[in-house]
């Protein structure tokens, strides 16, 4: 068996006592149906995609935030341990790998 959902309603209740009454009286039943569509623009389908680049535009732009602090801080530490290793030599040949700060 195939069961679907039929679209918005199909019949609209009647209650039985004002169907009874109009029957009897022969006075015509008015059925108002409120009509839910929307006019104008659906806001909510236009903003999501917009929500969602932006959160992905920060998150870019995060993500480059936190490669230049780490890049940053390698830089750093890389100074301060040529600093105190000093000159390096091997077999005669010197390296210095970093200057002093009062030469």
């Amino acid at each position: 068996m195939d069961h679907r959902t039929p679209p918005g309603n199909i019949a609209p209740h009647i209650p039985a006592d004002a169907y009874r009454r109009a029957q009897a009286t022969g006075q015509p039943v008015v059925i108002v149906v409120h009509d839910t569509h929307p006019t104008g623009i659906p806001w909510r389908r236009a903003l999501v995609p917009f929500a969602i680049a932006g959160a992905a535009v920060a998150g870019g732009w995060g993500l480059v935030a936190c490669l230049c602090l780490l890049l940053d801080a390698a830089a750093h530490t890389a100074t301060v341990i040529a600093g105190a290793a000093g000159p390096i030599g091997i077999g005669g040949i010197t390296l210095k790998l970093a200057r002093t700060k009062h030469a």
